[in-house]
């Protein structure tokens, strides 16, 4: 599946904007064919837009159950004869699509795409009715997973995730046209050979017509630097300009499908020539140590929840620019493809990380499982479940696999992993992930409760990715402590020879609050929690990265842990500075460039 785009034989409509909305919280939609006319009952609703804080009506915030989306949209009168599309980037958790009377397409995963061929639906000229239907309930066997309780207000979700469960459709919808005969998929693989940089294709074709492959490769001025004929080749460039950190340099390679001297389709894919390997304790790029700079992140504002947001996205990579990040981690789900493009473009590093979160029922605080429930079973996470989580890193390398900034794959956050079971369910989707894409190195984010020594699934892992908060959850308030136990742990994950990532490390902490002694919850305190962190990590050589939870104030479940959301950003949740956002660009700004 590809992204629609406009070429010189494929046009794209947005379908963003404002659709009719309405909740069915007696679940008789599909009974009464909602789909089949238009919505009655309806209110409006942003597309994208998460619709938990757009309405004022706490009992529609916290809505567990379907909910209904209807737009109508005119196909444009010159597709006649094309292939036409539908085509949504998300929909949080799952949805099912019709186009008129007909459904089209179901989808299971809230954070990458689906699409459906509607040519037979519409006709070239006339208006169509959309409808989806989105269902924002989470179970066991979902991913991420989570319970819906009954309460005296009526069905209400639980998750087991410290972030907010924000659900609806977030980001675009498309309506496209390609031609009959198309450009299926296409996946690059790039290399290096000294100062010539390879970049290897393989194209996917779909229909019936005759045709021939043609690739032409350009460099950043649109000039022709490397061209080749067949579904398969490698196409080699002289005095390659790679794609490294802080250099997005992208090259552009058209793939064509020609016959007879016409050209039946045309697909624009961006390449960033850079390669990536693990390499005992380095993390290399382009054959070079690379150290990871940066932060945890969500995708969260106000008012729009997890909607994309093109605002928020330039102002996000201003800051990291200001702050002196190199990279970023998609916690806990895949972003959207915007943020990838404009990493691309920036050369910011990405970890990509799969939607498999709450995978631990005994981790409390703030996010508690289910009382007396063991994590893996059949009643609980189970092989269902399993095939879920495969299916989940199948459809990310899928949509991600060719944008150079993605460097490392994380298949799960803070699971259980120091149990026989977590080892039995995470062993074959490493093999998953592997088979998806076996050019970049695949990881997990490691829990405190699974220390060094006990965990059973670092083992499958090509870099060892650590969340902890000494300091924090673990002597909060006493860093002399903190960091002698910080350090005792993290030279043992050091003796196992592999590169370590701190993934998470960080502080609540209340803007404007102040204390002499620098208490927990102050800006002082965040400042000299990161200070002891840091001191830690300069004197344990196999630490390849430092990523600090995180990069911005977001939204959470309520709880007595939580002051109006999750507080360890070193921005507000509108992107003012805190201290230690300070304190680290007079870290980064002076780390030698990678």
């Amino acid at each position: 599946m590809l992204r629609p785009q406009d070429t010189r034989t494929r046009e794209r409509r947005s379908l963003d904007g404002l659709w009719r909305f309405r909740l069915d919280g007696a679940g008789e939609g599909r009974a009464q064919r909602w789909f089949a006319a238009p919505l009655e009952q309806y209110r409006l609703m942003a597309v994208p837009a998460s619709f938990n804080d757009i309405v004022a009506d706490p009992d529609v915030r916290d809505y567990a159950g379907e909910l209904w989306y209807q737009t109508t949209a005119r196909v444009p009168r010159g597709w006649d004869g094309s292939r036409v599309v539908l085509h949504l980037e998300s929909a949080t958790h799952r949805a099912t699509v019709w186009v008129g009377d007909t459904e089209v397409v179901s989808h299971e995963g809230g954070y990458t795409p689906f699409e459906a061929d509607v040519t037979e639906h519409v006709r070239a000229g006339e208006l169509v009715r959309i409808t989806v239907c989105v269902d924002n309930r989470l179970s066991f066997e979902t991913i991420p997973p989570g319970l819906v309780v009954q309460t005296p207000r009526g069905p209400r979700q639980r998750w087991f995730h410290d972030f907010y469960n924000y659900a609806g459709i977030h980001r675009h919808v498309w309506l496209s046209s390609t031609p009959t005969t198309w450009v299926d998929d296409v996946t690059v693989v790039t290399g290096l050979e000294g100062s010539v940089g390879t970049v290897a294709y393989d194209v996917e074709v779909r229909g019936t017509a005759a045709y021939d492959v043609a690739a032409t490769l350009r460099d950043g001025t649109g000039a022709v630097v490397a061209t080749g004929t067949g579904a398969s080749g490698t196409l080699r460039v002289e005095d390659v300009h790679r794609w490294a950190p802080g250099d997005g340099y992208l090259y552009e390679l058209e793939v064509r499908l020609e016959h007879d001297g016409a050209v039946l389709d045309s697909w624009l894919q961006p390449v960033g020539v850079r390669t990536v390997e693990v390499r005992g304790t380095e993390f290399l790029v382009n054959g070079e140590p690379f150290h990871f700079r940066g932060f945890g992140k969500h995708e969260d504002a106000a008012v729009i929840g997890r909607a994309h947001s093109d605002a928020y996205l330039l102002r996000d990579f201003e800051l990291l620019r200001w702050i002196g990040a190199n990279s970023f981690r998609t916690s806990h789900y895949p972003y959207s493809e915007d943020v990838l493009d404009l990493a691309d473009r920036e050369g910011i590093v990405l970890i990509d990380e799969v939607a498999a979160v709450g995978l631990h029922f005994g981790l409390g605080g703030s996010i508690p499982g289910p009382p007396g429930r063991t994590t893996f079973s059949a009643e609980t996470i189970n092989g269902t479940t399993q095939a879920v989580h495969a299916q989940a890193i199948r459809e990310l390398v899928a949509r991600d696999k060719n944008h150079p900034c993605v460097v490392l794959w994380s298949i799960a956050n803070e699971p259980e992993s120091e149990t026989a079971a977590a080892e039995e369910y995470f062993r074959p989707l490493f093999d998953v992930a592997r088979e998806a894409d076996p050019t970049r190195p695949v990881g997990f984010v490691n829990v405190a409760l699974a220390p060094h020594g006990t965990c059973r699934v670092s083992q499958f892992g090509d870099v060892i990715m650590l969340n902890r908060y000494y300091g924090w959850y673990v002597h909060t308030g006493d860093l002399d402590a903190a960091e002698l136990a910080w350090e005792q742990e993290l030279r043992g994950w050091a003796g196992d020879g592999k590169p370590i990532i701190v993934t998470e490390y960080g502080a609540d902490t209340l803007a404007g609050l102040h204390s002499l002694a620098a208490e927990p919850w102050s800006e002082e305190y965040q400042v000299a929690y990161l200070d002891m962190n840091h001191r830690v990590l300069d004197r344990i050589p196999a630490v390849v990265g430092e990523h600090v939870w995180n990069f911005a104030d977001f939204a959470t479940a309520p709880g007595v842990m939580r002051v109006g959301g999750n507080r360890k950003g070193v921005f507000t949740r509108d992107r003012q500075p805190k201290a230690a956002a300070h304190a680290l660009r007079r870290r980064w700004l002076v780390a030698p460039a990678e």
